[in-house]
């Protein structure tokens, strides 16, 4: 599918743990220190270089949120409101008809708001949260289109919009757009997530189990359960079933070397990275929050050192579903910031 598209010294949390850049190291690296140090850097460092789009620069903020390189964070935030659209879309380097995209960047764009008191950081997360409930296109059961210039569904949403609106103020839309995307992609037999579907054709557009997508499913849900009040108790209990699921799915097509293919239930199709870290990211914070067993840790740590292998000695994550066209292997803004998203649960989980 066509669609995907100031460098300083280590701070805070990254300090802390000794990060150095080591630009020498000429091989891929595997096993090197479990708290991530060095490694992270070097993945943080290839991924600042990259030039991104709204979604990209929102997964990158969201990776350092939660690594806790909060200065960074600060700085993109105010890259993010500084190309908000009129209409409230945060990140808009150029039209590229993202509906729910650019909240990507919300979450990252509230902490800043918060940590500097700057009104116009706090205005941006407003307005973004204003285009959602009262602008951006839905179907006619309230589900958000992915794009402005098609009436399309694609599972790359739940990890785009939901988490922000959970963060935001509005926990009952965030789970209503997950229901109402898990209603149109869901495929139960299979238990995997279908990529694109179109409310206009009332037909699927793509309706491949993409790797990546389930993993932005996976992930995404996990943002939005960890950013529930406990009120919705309801409400958390099917997430954590819906979690169980697209886990438990995408799981049985895991490769002996920890991978999986683009097309998760497709042997035809190359052999991918992204979905091994984004797959530990859920387990490592669904079993530090309480809702994932552990019996999954060792298919998370499988997968995290199959990732691992893959950091070459620039700092690039070889063999992600590859920007800019994501049809074939390479390197992503999103690839690097789920190896960073990885590590920072793991850290966490150990903590």
């Amino acid at each position: 599918m066509k669609r995907r598209q100031a460098l300083k010294n280590l701070l805070t949390a990254g300090a802390a743990s000794g990060a150095l850049v080591t630009l020498r190291q000429k091989t891929a690296i595997a096993g090197v220190q479990a708290g991530g140090g060095p490694v992270v850097e070097k993945v943080r460092m290839a991924m600042l270089s990259m030039q991104r789009h709204a979604w990209e620069q929102g997964v990158a903020m969201q990776a350092l949120l939660e690594w806790g390189d909060r200065d960074m964070v600060v700085m993109m935030a105010r890259e993010a409101v500084l190309r908000i659209s009129p209409d409230g879309r945060l990140g808009q380097v150029w039209d590229n008809h993202g509906v729910t995209d650019p909240g990507s960047n919300g979450e990252g764009v509230i902490f800043a708001a918060k940590a500097t008191d700057n009104p116009a950081l706090k205005s941006g997360a407003d307005r973004m949260l204003e285009y959602f409930l009262k602008t951006a296109p839905r179907t006619k059961d309230g589900t958000f289109h992915h794009i402005d210039d098609k009436p399309q569904v694609w599972i790359d949403s739940m990890y785009m919009a939901p988490p922000f609106l959970a963060v935001a103020g509005a926990p009952a839309e965030a789970v209503s757009q997950v229901e109402g995307m898990r209603r149109l992609l869901w495929n139960k037999s299979a238990g995997l997530f279908s990529h694109i579907w179109d409310d206009g054709k009332k037909a699927f557009e793509r309706e491949a189990f993409w790797g990546v997508g389930n993993g932005w499913a996976a992930a995404g849900m996990t943002r939005v359960l960890r950013a529930l009040p406990e009120s919705l108790r309801a409400e958390r209990k099917r997430l954590v079933g819906y979690i169980r699921e697209v886990l438990d799915g995408c799981l049985e097509h895991r490769r002996p070397d920890g991978f999986f293919h683009d097309v998760v239930d497709k042997a035809d199709t190359f052999v991918e990275t992204n979905l091994s870290q984004m797959l530990s990211y859920t387990i490592f914070r669904g079993v530090k929050g309480g809702w994932v067993p552990k019996s999954f840790l060792k298919d998370a740590e499988i997968m995290r050192k199959a990732a691992r292998a893959k950091v070459d000695d620039l700092g690039y994550v070889r063999d992600v579903c590859g920007s800019p066209t994501f049809e074939k292997p390479g390197t992503a803004t999103e690839g690097q910031a789920f190896f960073i998203l990885m590590e920072a649960a793991a850290r966490d989980l150990e903590a």
